[in-house]
């Protein structure tokens, strides 16, 4: 039976590429799949080429391009990926490499922090459509002008941290939302090679600054006493939801539900902690892959142009929310709070480390949280030593 399908399945791949076809993988849904086939009627239209848009749950993608690519059963191309799987797909020998069909003018209309997060070993493996990053999102009703200082920021927490309101929460034991932080005392993931490239064997969140960036995290809870024990995602979110929040760190994913509260809300980058340099998020992108093994390479990369450019990228914001990451279509929606909200302070940020070592990072980062947060007399410099032993241990496979 299993044969019987994959032979059905090459065979409509086969029909595709004889009719001039591509075909779409998308998860996509809602009013984004809606504008996805509208996109893909009116490259057919244009072109003659057809676009076959198929639904893919995203969990499934990669895994099912990683194996299907090789065997002519999988799509032209994905619409989108998360940067961070290229590292993966990019070594599987799945994705066929762009920069060749991208001009330098492409490239220089968009955000730099997208084309670095859509490279990998010094080429271009998608064309990046959307970003997101956390941001300081501020109660308008409670914070009428966001913090530009530790110091305002400091006042602004205080004077709303009263036992029935709160000044600052977010999720303190997640590494994405801290970040920031550790970026702004000088550490960071992996350093890089004289290439561009990431490289594993330079782990950047210890010394100084991993002890400083560990140090403040804890102070937030103990010294500033902002974030008390038992805060997570949910309570955080919670707390903003209901209004009794002034500001906290979050994403464009949650702005859905504020809205539906009806919070008259704001967004801002945080500013630097003391003692430190300019805080800057990390920074997911979203791009779309063209297939190696495609048949209809051309076709597939036109048609990923179209979908990216600065019109369509306009279009699919007021689709679904996402965030451009052409300077074009900012310019376009510099009008809108939440776009330009979030866009400067992707601008300001790193794309996540889209190399496979990364996946060895989460782990012992989150549990070094967990414990420098877990009591005021932790031992922060330990702590931070031991996570990136065990974080090294786990790249060399010891």
């Amino acid at each position: 039976m299993k044969k019987l399908w994959t032979t059905a399945l090459a065979l409509l791949f086969g029909m595709a590429v004889a009719a001039g076809q591509i075909t779409v993988w998308t998860h996509f849904g809602g009013p984004e799949l809606d504008f996805l086939k509208a996109q893909a009627q009116r490259y057919e239209k244009a072109t003659g080429v057809g676009v076959q848009v198929v639904e893919v749950p995203f969990n499934d993608i990669k895994q099912k391009f990683i194996l299907g690519a090789p065997q002519g059963e999988a799509a032209d191309l994905v619409v989108t990926v998360p940067h961070d799987w290229l590292g993966e797909m990019a070594a599987a020998g799945v994705l066929e490499p762009v920069g060749k069909y991208a001009t330098k003018d492409y490239l220089s209309g968009l955000m730099p922090v997208a084309v670095s997060a859509f490279s990998y070993g010094g080429k271009l493996f998608g064309l990046p459509m959307n970003a997101e990053s956390v941001a300081l999102i501020y109660n308008k009703d409670l914070v009428q002008t966001p913090p530009a200082t530790w110091d305002e920021f400091l006042a602004l927490a205080k004077k709303y941290t009263t036992g029935d309101t709160f000044g600052f929460l977010y999720d303190l034991g997640n590494p994405y939302f801290n970040y920031g932080w550790f970026k702004a005392y000088g550490a960071y993931v992996f350093g890089k090679n004289p290439d561009g490239s990431l490289n594993p064997s330079d782990l950047g969140l210890g010394g100084e600054p991993g002890y400083k960036a560990g140090q403040f995290i804890k102070d937030l809870r103990y010294k500033y006493e902002l974030i008390p024990e038992g805060v997570d995602y949910g309570v955080a979110d919670g707390a903003f939801k209901d209004g009794v929040l002034a500001m906290i760190l979050n994403g464009p994913w949650a702005l859905g539900d504020y809205k539906k509260a009806g919070l008259n809300f704001g967004i801002a980058p945080l500013p630097a902690p003391p003692g430190g340099g300019a805080w800057g998020p990390f920074v997911g992108v979203q791009g779309v892959v063209v297939n190696a093994y495609s048949k209809n390479k051309i076709a597939a990369v036109n048609f990923a142009k179209a979908l990216v450019n600065p019109a369509n990228q306009v279009a699919f914001n007021k689709a679904g929310g996402r965030i451009p990451v052409s300077l074009g279509a900012l310019e376009r929606l510099k009008d809108d709070p939440v776009v330009k909200g979030f866009s400067t302070t992707i601008a300001m940020g790193d794309p996540m480390p889209n190399i496979p070592a990364m996946g060895k990072v989460w782990g012992p980062w989150g549990n070094a949280l967990a414990l420098i947060t877990q009591k005021p007399d932790s031992d922060v410099k330990k702590i931070i030593d031991d996570m990136v032993a065990e974080i090294a241990g786990a790249i060399k496979g010891e």
